[in-house]
């Protein structure tokens, strides 16, 4: 293969000044903004292609729960991913997700979302991999390995994206140590692990737009963390200017020629824009893209893969992985679930039980050829049960058929039109549709418009962290009607369940389980699979120990005080902790050794099932500094492991130096922050701490030197 950046520059040389930059920006005309959300599935969207050289461009698919164009495998979402903690089934999830991409004519997936869950009521928190910097930069990294054996990976949003319905107006304040050692570092792991491109969010950090932010672009990105991919704007209205964004650092404008269409050629021609600024984003985009093309598999992947059974079945066993078991105490002298295989009755009720529900229907949306209801599941898993559905969708109807079963199911939860990407959003910056818009008589009405038709569509971010009051009405009735109850909740992040948990004797959180997610639920509470979910966030006992969360808000102060960290440092305890999940067996965790130095670490720990059947658990590796009155748990590292009954193995987990690190905001150096670590081996954040152990460091100079 010939050098990627001499390959580069001799197809620059070659390029006339209009395909020079056209390599910039999208390659669609304006005139099909209206027609995006249907276009985006049904082709690819191209920016930069130059077919007399040859060049493809870049070829762009969303989907971080599979292909967006035509009748693909829709996976469980992310956040249902992150919950099984298992990088390398993210990574098969990853390489299937790019084998039907590439199959779809694309190569370029936008398909790994890092931004930290600051808040479960962020409308697109089912996009992310949860609320822990180390857990969410592994399994995005993970993604990337996958996807990029076929197609480019782009990972967004860059940075500190996590509001939805003001994503275009907010402001996010932040300072340096809460930057780069909370909201950052799993941006960089995924950079590490090879990511292809960058695509950049649509809010503002400290007062500049991230497409005009040459200090996280060009600063932090480039110089020093190494990135040598290309960086993207979120679509449409993800360009502030033509010139300046060029400049920062952010190569391609998506997806339409809108504004560097319009100001680039002139500002070529006059010198406001050097030559060189055009050719250094076009080396980017050339060198990557033939990079990629003479790294991929060889072998291009036909229609047949296209939700293959292969496929399927990947997304069955994910969605099991994924489900968390929450709750499961005794009725009658033994835990509810698994189901008694003799089951003879039972009762499947709740608006969601029959329900096709993915998740959001905004630009992550899948439309899979088939998909399997929790009730379609339940009946193909049990035949010879018979199973009572109500009569009508009140709580009574729910009721009356619960009463006449040994157990009720109770599938309750979220949908599109609770949460999701808001597809209508006020403050949108419409200068970028032509003059007339920026200052001209169109420009106020059309603003008004956009305002008030956000007030009325679906998604975006969630008001309450409450289930909607009539699904609380039907757990009630329900629990009241049959104590043998199991409520099913499906949605993609946190939901408070304080107002009626205590009544409930088994709780499983189901997520958007993808096309096969009925049929991994049915595996799930019958016992042919393991629930082998931990969750990637915390569930508190109220909103109020959360940080404050105000859809409206047009500017915000992000710090260091979030989700399991919050509540620990309050002396506030969790409904269930982050990393909690229970299984059909019992496990043990005992921390043998470790050690640790700037560059990482390892720990080896026991692990025993004490149980009488086969099962899995995640080891997970905490730290803490203990100095503090109130010490607050910070992930190391995990590793998910699967034994018999009674067997037990040592497991090596990997550890991540990042939380016991400080950086200088001076220099860009790293050091040991000070205080008396401690590290424990758990099933869940600790709140217990009296095991720990001292925390071994050294400096990578000082093992160097004692070797």
């Amino acid at each position: 293969m010939a050098d990627p950046d001499t390959a580069a520059d001799e197809l620059i040389a070659r390029l006339t000044d209009r395909e020079l930059l056209g390599l910039l920006d999208g390659d669609s005309p304006r005139r099909l903004l209206p027609l995006i959300p249907v276009l985006l599935g049904r082709r690819p969207f191209v920016a930069g292609a130059v077919p007399r050289l040859g060049i493809p461009g870049i070829r762009f698919s969303d989907g971080a729960r599979g292909v967006v164009i035509g009748a693909s495998t829709a996976f469980p979402v992310s956040m249902a991913r992150a919950a099984t903690w298992d990088p390398s089934l993210e990574e098969r999830v990853g390489r299937a997700i790019g084998l039907e991409t590439r199959a779809r004519d694309a190569n370029y997936s936008a398909s790994v979302c890092v931004n930290l869950l600051r808040h479960p009521a962020w409308g697109r928190a089912q996009e992310c991999y949860g609320e822990d910097p180390v857990l969410t930069g592994r399994m995005g990294s993970a993604m990337t390995r996958g996807l990029r054996e076929n197609v480019m990976a782009c990972v967004k949003h860059f940075a500190l994206n996590s509001i939805e319905n003001e994503r275009f107006e907010v402001d996010v304040q932040v300072d340096e140590h809460a930057l780069h050692e909370v909201y950052l570092p799993h941006f960089r792991a995924v950079v590490d692990a090879g990511v292809d491109s960058v695509m950049t969010a649509y809010n503002s950090v400290r007062g500049e737009y991230m497409d005009v932010n040459r200090p996280l672009l060009t600063d932090v990105l480039r110089d020093e963390w190494g990135f040598r991919g290309f960086v993207t704007s979120d679509w449409v209205f993800g360009t502030h200017h033509a010139v300046a964004s060029l400049e920062a650092g952010m190569d391609i404008e998506m997806p339409l020629r809108l504004l560097r269409a319009r100001a680039l050629p002139a500002a070529l021609r006059s010198g406001a824009l050097t030559r060189a600024t055009v050719q250094r984003s076009a080396r980017r985009i050339l060198r990557t893209t033939l990079l990629h093309a003479a790294t991929r598999d060889p072998q291009h992947p036909g229609p047949e893969v296209i939700a293959s059974p292969t496929h399927r079945s990947l997304a069955r066993e994910v969605a099991a992985e994924s489900m968390v078991l929450l709750k499961n105490t005794a009725v009658d002298g033994a835990p509810l679930l698994p189901l008694d295989p003799g089951l003879r009755e039972l009762a499947v009720v709740g608006r969601l039980a029959v329900t096709p529900n993915l998740g959001d229907h905004g630009s992550s949306r899948v439309r899979p050829p088939s998909t399997v209801s929790p009730l379609e599941g339940l009946r193909e898993a049990l035949p010879a049960t018979r199973i009572r559905t109500p009569r009508d969708a009140s709580a009574g109807a729910a009721a009356a058929a619960a009463a006449e079963a040994e157990v009720a199911i109770v599938v309750v939860g979220l949908d599109q039109h609770d949460e999701g990407e808001s597809v209508v959003t006020g403050g949108v910056e419409v200068g970028v549709l032509g003059r007339a818009f920026r200052s001209g008589p169109l420009r106020a009405p059309l603003v008004a418009l956009a305002h008030l038709a956000s007030r009325f569509v679906r998604g975006g971010d969630r008001r309450s962290l409450d289930l909607r009051p009539s699904d609380v009405a039907l757990v009630r009735a329900v629990v009241a009607a049959n104590p043998r109850t199991v409520v099913v909740l499906v949605g993609g992040s946190a939901i408070l369940t304080e107002a009626w948990r205590a009544s409930v004797p088994a709780l499983v959180l189901a997520w958007y389980g993808g096309m096969e997610g009925g049929r991994a639920l049915a595996g799930v509470l019958t016992g042919a699979a393991e629930p082998g979910g931990r969750l990637p966030f915390t569930l508190p006992t109220d909103v109020r120990h959360l940080p404050p969360f105000d859809v409206e808000a047009k500017s915000v102060v992000y710090d260091d005080a979030w989700g399991q960290r919050r509540l620990d440092a309050a002396g506030h305890p969790a409904a269930f902790p982050f990393g909690f999940g229970l299984g059909y067996t019992r496990f043990e965790h005992r921390l043998l050794d470790h050690s640790l130095d700037d560059a990482g670490g390892t720990a080896t720990v026991r692990v025993r099932n004490t149980g009488e059947r086969e099962g899995s658990t995640v080891v997970q590796v905490y730290v803490a500094d203990l100095a503090v009155d109130r010490p607050v748990a910070q992930l190391l590292g995990f590793q998910r492991v699967r034994l018999p009954a009674g067997a037990g193995t040592v497991v090596r987990v990997a550890l991540d130096p990042g939380p016991t690190l400080q950086r200088d905001p001076v220099t860009a150096t790293w050091s040991r922050r000070g205080g008396e670590w401690a590290v424990i081996a758990a099933a869940h954040s600790p709140t217990d701490w009296s095991d720990a152990r001292p925390l071994r460091t050294a400096t990578s100079a000082e093992e160097s030197q004692e070797s």
